[in-house]
C-alpha cells in the first residue's frame, strides 16, 4: 500500500491561496475533508490487509516503531511550507530520503512538468521513485485515499497495478483520465457513509 491520508491539518480550506512567491498560488476551493485525521482503527485496518505498507503523514498517527522512515526533502527554501514529509513504512530496511522540488511554478522536473489537481498532490516523480525502489513489475497497489490519483498514474507507467479508492467524486473523475480508464458512473456518499462501507469491505475480506 502506498497512500496518503488526510492528516486533520487544515490544508483543504484554501491554505494554499495564502502561499505564492513567485505567481499566484492555485486555488483549490474550500472543503473540509482534511479538518481532522483518519480515525486511527482505520489506519489500523488498512495496514493490518496489506503485505507492506508506505503511509504519508505516519507522524500523525499511532504506529509501531520502524528502522524505515521514508524522508521527502522539499527543497522548499523559505516558505511556510514544511521542510520535509515523513512516510512510515514497515519494510525491514533502513531510513531513505528523496529530493524533489515542489513549490508550486519550481519544480524538480520542468519536463514534462506535474499539474497540480489537488492541494495535498504529492509529485509524480517523488512516487514514481517510491513506487520503483519498493515494489516489482506486475504487483498490485493499494491507495486507500487516491485523490487525484498519482499513486495510480505512476503505477501503470511502471507496470504495476493499482487498486484506487476516492470519496470525492470530482478527483475520481480526474484520476481516471489521468490514467486514460473508463469513468464510471458514482454516488456521492455523506456523513460518513462510504468511510463505514469501506472499513466494512476491509473487515469482510481479512
Amino acid at each position: 500500500m502506498l497512500t496518503d491520508p488526510p492528516y486533520g491539518i487544515g490544508e483543504a480550506n484554501g491554505k494554499n491561496k495564502s502561499r505564492g512567491c513567485l505567481a499566484q498560488s492555485k486555488d483549490f476551493g474550500i472543503a473540509s475533508w482534511d479538518d481532522s485525521p483518519i480515525s486511527q482503527d482505520l489506519i489500523d485496518l488498512i495496514i493490518d490487509v496489506s503485505m507492506h505498507t508506505i503511509l504519508f503523514g505516519g507522524n500523525y498517527y499511532r504506529l509501531n516503531p520502524s528502522p524505515c522512515w521514508i524522508v521527502w526533502d522539499k527543497d522548499n527554501g523559505s516558505t511556510d511550507f514544511a521542510d520535509c514529509e515523513l512516510a512510515w513504512t514497515n519494510f525491514p530496511t533502513a531510513v531513505r530520503k528523496y529530493k524533489w522540488k515542489w513549490q508550486g511554478m519550481l519544480q524538480e522536473a520542468l519536463t514534462p512538468k506535474d499539474y497540480r489537481y489537488h492541494p495535498t498532490q504529492k509529485p509524480s516523480g517523488l512516487f514514481s521513485a517510491i513506487i520503483a525502489d519498493y515494489s516489482q513489475q506486475g504487483e498490485t497497489i493499494l491507495d486507500p485515499f487516491l485523490g487525484s490519483g498519482t499513486t495510480a498514474y505512476c503505477a501503470k507507467k511502471l507496470n504495476r497495478k493499482c487498486i484506487g479508492i476516492e470519496i470525492e467524486e470530482k478527483y475520481c473523475e480526474i484520476a481516471a483520465k489521468r490514467c486514460s480508464q473508463q469513468v464510471f458512473n458514482l454516488k456521492t456518499q455523506k456523513d460518513g457513509a462510504a468511510e463505514a462501507e469501506f472499513y466494512q469491505h476491509l473487515m469482510d475480506t481479512k
